[in-house]
């Protein structure tokens, strides 16, 4: 947050805040380990607001669901704002001396009255006002977001109009108050944290400033390109411009993960050379013109790990990896190599020291303090220092340290894919418990949770529909259509349907989904796609 690309607060505050709203996320499924710390948050009196357009298992702990439709977050942020200056619950002393921007962004949310975002989001006007005040008035208070939030069109100002609300109330640079996004893949934050972003080098420095770049050209000995690089999005829009004639995959998935399978496909295909580098033949790899077989780095290699509360740990090689696959750096050097560059083969450690030299935010962690004391919180400058437990409390010091932090007013923007009488249904994605992601990984080993792919629909759907659990139905979209038995949830209101991603290789529910993106964050809208249902005795 506000520059750098981590969540603001350690899990033990979540243990101890005062309120939480859970934005768009289903943790007790998604983030199972991160939803024992909101348990004991509840144990310990804390109020619990989920807000999710289906009433998930998290939903069953929280003090009030609000079930808002599907894209309309910012209309729901906007009147929680517009609520908390109405009463005048907005710490007026922080935002004079922390922020700017308030004038303009109170003007923003004005129009966004409880009722008229009760009628547009759904959701009760007496919830989004007991929301707004419990958030207003805790001593502490956390708001926390995962997909339901970041894949949507216009998902980089659905993120600003939640940190707006932590500006409003001062939640932010203290002990148990603050921003948390849930990292949804395993070392998601430490690739981020390295550089694996188009715009930033490791320790988040931005590339295009010069004198943040010139050390990593000292150091590297080579000049790197004063400009961003493509991101995800970009780099698929280059293929089908031809601009982008070879792709190196390492650890991803694309074919399976990405929105609108056909079409990613088809980029895919058009390529001169596509190389994966992976523990798995996924659906990826299978398309590729040279595999590297890699090693699993949780267990068959030595490095660090970063997790959602910005927390490196050492990874300790357990076991050799299997005949033919390599280390992700051997791999990587010897590349090198056969381009003419001898990078020698360096050892997780000489590597790691290189980033602390590097990084200002990762220089005083050595391998030895982080074996010793079980990680560090990132920043963490010199040797001595104990690692920040929270973000931003620069913000409350008095003057304040560097920049104030700013508002930013948003507006709403209704999905991309509008409903029609043709496709009249909302599918919105996600995950369970029991899988993750593509299935890759999870799809390896039998889980007696697991029931394979399904289309959830509402009770009342499922009765207009005419169709009965477990059937058999088509799912359209108007970029194919596949086949998938039915589940009736009675977590999902009508209109509304659920699938994930899991089962791709039986039910590809990425050929339903939209490639429809964020031209900020380059994410694309998994959340909001239009479908029909058609039962197959119909044909």
């Amino acid at each position: 947050m506000f520059g750098a690309g981590g969540g603001t607060n350690s899990y033990r505050e979540v243990e101890e805040t005062d309120v939480i709203l859970l934005w768009g996320s289903n943790a007790r499924e998604t983030h199972p380990i991160f939803f024992h710390h909101v348990l004991k948050a509840i144990h310990n009196g804390a109020k619990l607001f989920a807000i999710d357009p289906r009433r998930t298992s998290s939903a069953r702990w929280a003090d009030s669901w609000l079930g808002l439709d599907i894209g309309t977050d910012i209309v729901l942020a906007n009147a929680v704002g517009r609520e908390i200056i109405a009463a005048g619950l907005e710490n007026r002393e922080f935002i004079e001396h922390a922020t700017t921007g308030f004038d303009a962004y109170r003007q923003a949310v004005e129009p966004f009255t409880l009722e008229s975002a009760e009628r547009e989001t759904g959701v009760p006007a007496r919830e989004i006002q007991a929301m707004a005040h419990a958030f207003a008035k805790a001593d502490r208070a956390m708001i926390c977001w995962t997909l339901g939030i970041t894949e949507h069109h216009n998902a980089v100002d659905n993120v600003l109009s939640l940190i707006n609300l932590a500006l409003l109330t001062g939640h932010v640079g203290r002990y148990a108050s603050g921003l948390n996004p849930l990292r949804g893949q395993n070392n998601v934050q430490g690739g981020g944290d390295m550089g694996a972003l188009p715009d930033r080098l490791p320790g988040f420095q931005h590339i295009e400033v010069d004198s943040l770049r010139e050390k990593f050209e000292v150091r590297w000995g080579r000049k790197i390109p004063a400009k961003r690089g493509w991101n995800l999005t970009q780099m698929f829009e280059a293929m089908e411009h031809g601009d982008l004639r070879t792709l190196y995959v390492i650890g991803e998935n694309p074919v399976q993960s990405e929105a609108d399978q056909s079409l990613t496909r088809h980029r895919l295909e058009s390529l001169d050379c596509l190389i994966v580098q992976d523990i798995f033949l996924t659906a990826t790899a299978q398309m590729a013109d040279v595999v590297f077989p890699s090693a699993a780095g949780w267990c068959e290699t030595d490095g660090t790990v970063t997790n959602s509360e910005r927390r490196v740990q050492r990874v300790r090689k357990a076991i050799e990896p299997p005949d033919g696959a390599r280390d992700d750096i051997a791999i990587v050097c010897e590349l090198a190599r056969r381009l003419g560059y001898d990078w020698v083969q360096p050892d997780s450690k000489s590597i790691w020291d290189e980033v602390r030299e590097l990084s200002p935010m990762h220089a005083g962690m050595s391998y030895a303090r982080l074996e010793a004391e079980n990680g560090i919180q990132w920043p963490c400058y010199d040797d001595s220092h104990p690692g920040e437990m929270y973000l931003h409390s620069r913000l409350w010091e008095r003057p304040i340290v560097g920049p104030p932090a700013a508002f930013h007013p948003v507006e709403n923007e209704t999905p991309i894919e509008k409903l029609t009488p043709e496709f009249p249904l909302r599918l919105t994605t996600g995950r369970r418990l029991d899988d993750y992601n593509t299935g890759v990984q999870s799809g390896g080993f039998s889980s007696p949770l697991r029931r394979g792919e399904s289309l959830d629909i509402s009770p009342e759907d499922a009765r207009n529909l005419g169709v009965e659990e477990g059937e058999i139905v088509r799912v359209s979209s108007p970029r194919g259509a596949v086949e998938v038995s039915v589940r009736i949830d009675q977590g999902l209101r009508p209109g509304l349907t659920f699938m994930t991603p899991h089962f791709q290789d039986e039910v590809a529910t990425n050929i339903l989904t939209i490639d429809a993106t964020d031209p900020k964050s380059g994410t694309a809208e998994f959340k909001a796609a239009a479908i029909r249902i058609e039962r197959l005795g119909a044909k």
